[in-house]
């Protein structure tokens, strides 16, 4: 069992592959919940049935995260609906397409910066000020199980989510006075979302599958769940004395 403060936990990319299963996390935990979407009201509504299922409540915030006027709307129809926001969860990203650093277009690159960087910058913005005003708060960012081994064509990932790597042990020098805290999950292979999109698209194959395979400790791919569970933790009172730190769910990828 698990406690959180008063208000919601916001989950940016929450109607994603991954992000569905944070939120649900959240609400089997406790924890009513705010989701963050892009373009995909209609999963974002499956929260809303699932937090009404369990007796809690979820709201919807559609929205662009590279541009701080939507950003700045969303986090302020959270805290209107729902009075606090006590963690933000950053699971929004562009899909990575599979390849080289030399052969990776820059329009590609600068999109997942403005998206997952930039996006992330303007949320902190957007949201410290609200956490200082009420005694406190938690960020966990989602990362990649690739900062610990580097894995060949997932560059545009792991780079840009090591820039939000560095964001959160910022966060937690400066705001921790504050009582506002920051933490990642390192993500490794989901059975969800952009897995799915990759392999659809051919650039995940029976060979990729055998080659990742054999970096895993525990020789399955991982849940949005189990994502989920890792965030929740970060977030709850019961981590109220962990900040600056990452924990790798990726069923020991590179060990």
């Amino acid at each position: 069992m698990v406690s959180f403060a008063n208000g919601c936990a916001l989950v940016f990319g929450g109607s994603g592959g991954i992000g569905r299963g944070i939120s649900a996390a959240f609400l089997d935990a406790g924890s009513d919940v705010a989701v963050g979407f892009h373009s995909n009201r209609e999963r974002a509504g499956e929260i809303v049935a699932h937090a009404d299922s369990v007796g809690l409540r979820a709201s919807m915030h559609g929205g662009d995260v590279a541009n701080g006027d939507d950003v700045r709307r969303m986090v302020a129809e959270a805290i209107a609906e729902h009075g606090r926001i006590h963690t933000v969860v950053w699971a929004a990203g562009p899909l990575v397409n599979q390849r080289y650093l030399a052969s990776t277009p820059m329009d590609e690159w600068r999109h997942a910066f403005d998206v997952e960087v930039h996006g992330f910058f303007q949320v902190v913005q957007a949201v410290v000020p609200h956490m200082r005003n009420m005694g406190g708060g938690s960020f966990v960012t989602l990362g990649s199980a690739g900062h610990d081994w580097w894995p060949a064509r997932d560059g545009m990932s792991v780079a840009v989510k090591a820039a939000n790597e560095q964001v959160v042990r910022g966060i937690a020098k400066e705001e921790g006075r504050y009582g506002i805290r920051a933490n990642s999950v390192l993500v490794g292979v989901i059975d969800a979302g952009q897995l799915h999109e990759l392999t659809a698209r051919g650039q995940i194959d029976e060979r990729w599958v055998d080659n990742t395979h054999r970096l895993l400790c525990i020789k399955r791919w991982g849940t949005p769940q189990e994502i989920g569970h890792a965030c929740v933790f970060f977030a709850s009172n019961e981590a109220a004395y962990v900040t600056g730190q990452r924990i790798s769910v990726s069923g020991g990828f590179g060990v």
